[in-house]
């Protein structure tokens, strides 16, 4: 098989499975609205929780440190990209989060890649929930070490895999709010079993971070779970991008010797530094509180009014409230029909999600109204599956 046929098979291979991707361009793609060719729809499709990528003081500090530093950070941190406000930030993360040390990424999924790359060897052992994010799984099955994942959130079956010998050593990865379901890990259940076996806790807390426990410090805080390495993201209820590894002082120390998508990487502009640390004073604030607690009641008005509904709503209780269609064809109708009813939402297809489980991953946010939530409900239950 040609380098053609392959292409060309693999793309009808999608599109026999109404499982091809397609990008849009937006004007605007964060926010109460969606706007793409001068229309505007409700967005729930955004993961900007907390409304903040609109927020005044963000978007003003993100300026101010365009004005101080430039718009670059003119190379690898390992060079000379590393800024005084990329320092700043990492140690108000640490101290925030209650760690030694925070080392900024330029993307969740570059940390994630790198974290497992960096610390894995073939005698070791990754278990992971099944669930967790591409960026993990991949990782983990490029990794030389063994890969063995659990049943989602099923801890007993993470304590049967890490009683199996091994020569090496073994790292447990999960998530604090998964990505595509809405629902949380049980973090004190799972950092006991691993702690128990001798291994290491890795929890991705993209989309809890910012909204879940006190002043938003995240799923691991709010459980009172403190795992070997935290990864905190920046694209969703900070309202920016980027992302970071909190960690102990050897264990920075040696991911700043040993992590290639770190140290080969050109660091994040040092303004987007400045920006995210006024997103986390917002984050930290009495401003952030509110927020966090109008997200809270739009989350509750959503599913007190899907009470009822015939589809399959999954048990979360986070700003991602999938629902579960099945059929790939359904999720593409169900979302044309929210679109042309004035509500953008986004149809999930396998692989992003299990075979048999197409889905709308409907995201609330604190810059909806009351009214918008209403509207969502009318169209689901007027058309509705």
């Amino acid at each position: 098989m040609s380098w053609q046929q392959r292409i060309d098979q693999a793309l009808s291979e999608r599109r026999q499975a109404d499982a091809f991707r397609r990008r849009q361009p937006v004007a605007q793609g964060a926010g109460r609205w969606l706007i793409r060719e001068d229309r505007r729809w409700l967005n729930f499709s955004s993961n900007d929780y907390l409304g903040l990528s609109q927020h005044p003081q963000i978007i003003a500090a993100w300026q101010q440190g365009a004005a101080r530093y430039g718009v670059g950070s003119g190379g690898s941190g390992h060079v000379s990209g590393y800024s005084e406000a990329h320092r700043e930030l990492e140690e108000s993360l640490a101290d925030w989060l209650g760690y030694p040390r925070a080392l900024l990424f330029i993307s969740g999924f570059a940390a994630n890649q790198a974290l497992i790359a960096a610390l894995l060897a073939r005698d070791d052992r990754i278990v992971a929930d099944r669930l967790s994010h591409a960026s993990l799984l991949e990782a983990a099955s490029l990794s030389p070490a063994q890969l063995r994942r659990f049943a989602h959130n099923d801890v007993q079956q993470l304590d049967t895999l890490l009683a199996k010998p091994l020569a090496g050593q073994q790292l447990v990865v999960t998530e604090g709010v998964f990505s595509m379901d809405g629902d949380s890990a049980p973090l004190g259940a799972i950092s006991r079993t691993t702690r128990a076996a001798g291994g290491w806790l890795l929890v991705d807390d993209a989309h809890g971070i910012g909204v879940v426990g006190e002043e938003g410090r995240g799923s691991c805080y709010a459980q009172q779970v403190h795992p070997d390495l935290l990864i905190v993201t920046f694209g969703k209820a900070f309202g920016v991008s980027g992302a970071a590894v909190l960690c102990d002082e050897a264990l920075a120390d040696y991911l700043l010797q040993f992590a290639r998508h770190l140290i080969y990487s050109t660091a994040m502009p040092p303004a987007q530094a400045v920006a995210l640390s006024a997103a986390l004073a917002v984050i930290r604030s009495d401003d952030g509180q509110q927020r966090r607690e109008k997200l809270a009641s739009r989350v509750a008005q959503f599913r007190d009014g899907m009470a009822g509904f015939p589809g399959e709503l999954s048990a979360s209780h986070s700003a991602i409230q999938p629902l579960i269609v099945g059929d790939n064809t359904r999720a593409l109708q169900l979302a044309a029909r929210l679109r042309e009813q004035g509500c953008w939402a986004t149809a999930i297809r396998p692989p992003t999600v299990p075979a048999g489980s197409a889905r709308l991953r409907l995201t609330l946010t604190a810059a909806h109204e009351p009214t918008d939530i209403t509207r969502l409900l009318e169209v689901l239950h007027g058309g509705g599956e």
